[in-house]
């Protein structure tokens, strides 16, 4: 026992204590501000810049579903364009990811969007079964790290299980290829309902960079309800942590 002290003495705390509160390196880019006062001209010319076709071309707005926070655009127009650290960016609408020139507030999830049995059923225990459609193991590793002595997202009853029978929901990473389409399918019908849905990553939520190709089949996206929508290239485990909490009403 008294080594057991003296170990946890040397080391400190080994995990986040307010997983709401958690500062992240002011490097990291986050949730985007866009001046009220950008012009087309700029606006087209992010648009040409973005590799992903995130920004609109006539208004300068981004859509964080297909962003990959590249800061290509804060780059070349720093006046116009600045990714915050702000991780909460997690969303339960889609068009809730478009960010407007001008639009200051946080990003929080609307809480109509929510189905009633989600947090009647799922608030106090969540099991998820993380299903890679094609990913690329950018955000699997970070969804991996979630559950690891950092974060412990255990601790609010919200884990990964091995199979989709013993889960609540699916949690979706990668654009979906035609050779996953089919296995994803499989995966969501054998959870039982409500079937909670959670989309994980650009690629995920718009096909990212993949967006278009023939090698993708995305009609499970296009003919499903998601429930939650966490941005990302890749999503933060904070940003999934507290998009899932938000979610629950934790």
């Amino acid at each position: 026992m008294l080594k057991e002290i003296k170990i946890l003495a040397d080391h400190g705390k080994q995990y986040v204590p307010d997983l709401r509160k958690q500062p992240v390196s002011a490097l990291f880019r986050g949730r985007p501000v866009i001046s009220a006062d950008i012009t087309a001209a700029m606006a087209g010319k992010a648009s040409a810049l973005c590799p992903a076709g995130a920004i609109d071309c006539s208004s300068g707005a981004i859509d964080l579903g297909r962003c990959a926070f590249c800061n290509e655009c804060a780059l070349a127009m720093p006046d116009a364009y600045r990714f915050t650290n702000d991780y909460r960016i997690a969303a339960t609408r889609r068009e809730d990811l478009v960010i407007k020139p001008g639009q200051a507030d946080p990003l929080r999830i609307d809480e109509t969007a929510v189905r009633k049995e989600i947090r009647r059923l799922f608030s106090r225990s969540l099991k998820l079964r993380q299903v890679s459609a094609g990913g690329d193991n950018s955000c699997e590793m970070e969804l991996g790290a979630t559950g690891n002595v950092n974060f412990d997202m255990g601790r609010y009853g919200i884990e990964f299980v091995a199979s989709p029978r013993h889960a609540d929901g699916i949690v979706i990473t990668g654009p979906v290829s035609g050779n996953m389409a089919r296995a994803l399918e499989i995966c969501y019908k054998s959870t039982p309902a409500p079937n909670i849905i959670i989309l994980v990553g650009t690629d995920a939520i718009s096909g990212g960079l993949f967006a278009g190709s023939p090698a993708l089949q995305r009609d499970f996206i296009e003919s499903h309800h998601i429930d939650l929508y966490v941005p990302g290239n890749p999503a933060h485990p904070l940003t999934f942590i507290n998009g899932v909490m938000d979610l629950l009403g934790l």
